[in-house]
């Protein structure tokens, strides 16, 4: 077990499966303490895990879980839920705003209550979460803050698809921006990370096409493991970042990139919103391994 995160609290949302579970379980591997904010309780019909399933992945792998029922578009229940977080564990030192819906829709295709899905939860969602951790986060000893969301790339390329979803994501890191600069003299980071390719969650599977583009995405282990390199990293001097996952592994040491191929004899897709002047690192190709 590695000492990084041991005794460190997270607050994560939409945990209970995807992304936000992975970096849960790699600092739960410390012996952190995990709050499971997000909303399934119960079974979904279509996706796997609940906050309960995950609570106990969590303390399976060595750490301490706190399932909490958060739905991160109502301002009570996520107050409410980062009290009793820092109650348990006597503080907040990393705050994850992982929680995300998505619909790749034509203006005219996205109906208005699924535009104010998107935003409630990507962009408003990730304010209001951060602004609850803060007041925690500023007693921390080195305090993080991470979106999941892309660099602010202000290319029609990157909105002329799908403005809505391009929106509520960039708004996220619009939080990164602003909040770097607010919270510096604090010693609080913010961070945005985002992944070169598709990486294969339940999400991917329902919004771009089912399991065969699962086979063209990298695991979930990728952005657990560059998450793990963030808040790692001293907050004072490590923030205002938009990091792509590949990149942030490769300036800190990894070479072996195969090893996160779903399926390495299928060519990796590209996600949306990575930069052109952000090239796979050195020797790092998206293409099946031969």
């Amino acid at each position: 077990m590695s000492q990084g995160l041991r005794g460190k609290t997270l607050f994560i949302t939409g945990a209970s499966r995807g992304i936000g579970l992975a970096i849960a379980l790699r600092a739960a591997k410390d012996g952190a303490n995990i709050a499971v904010a997000a909303k399934t309780a119960e079974p979904h019909k279509h996706l796997p895990g609940t906050i309960y399933s995950a609570a106990e992945e969590i303390e399976k792998c060595g750490g301490r879980a706190l399932a909490l029922i958060v739905d991160v578009r109502d301002e009570a229940s996520v107050m409410g839920a980062v009290e009793r977080t820092a109650e348990t564990f006597g503080g907040i030192d990393i705050c994850v705003n992982n929680a995300s819906a998505i619909q790749l829709t034509g203006t005219l295709q996205t109906d208005m209550k699924r535009y104010d899905l998107m935003n409630q939860v990507n962009a408003r969602g990730s304010y209001l979460t951060s602004k609850a951790c803060i007041p925690h986060l500023k007693k921390s000893a080195n305090p993080h803050v991470l979106m999941l969301s892309p660099p602010l790339d202000m290319q029609t390329k990157w909105f002329q698809n799908h403005v809505a979803y391009t929106m509520a994501k960039f708004g996220m890191s619009m939080c990164v921006l602003g909040m770097a600069g607010e919270f510096k003299e604090d010693g609080i980071a913010f961070n945005a990370l985002w992944p070169r390719t598709g990486v294969a969650t339940a999400a991917i599977e329902f919004a771009l096409g089912g399991e065969e583009m699962l086979r063209a995405c990298r695991s979930t282990d990728i952005m657990a493991d560059a998450a793990h390199v963030i808040f790692n990293k001293p907050a004072r001097e490590c923030t205002g970042n938009f990091f792509i996952d590949d990149i942030l592994l490769y300036e800190n040491g990894e070479r072996d990139f195969d090893k996160y191929r779903v399926d390495p004899t299928k060519d990796l897709f590209q996600d949306f919103f990575v930069p052109d002047t952000m090239p796979p690192p050195p020797g790092v190709s998206l293409k099946a391994v031969k």
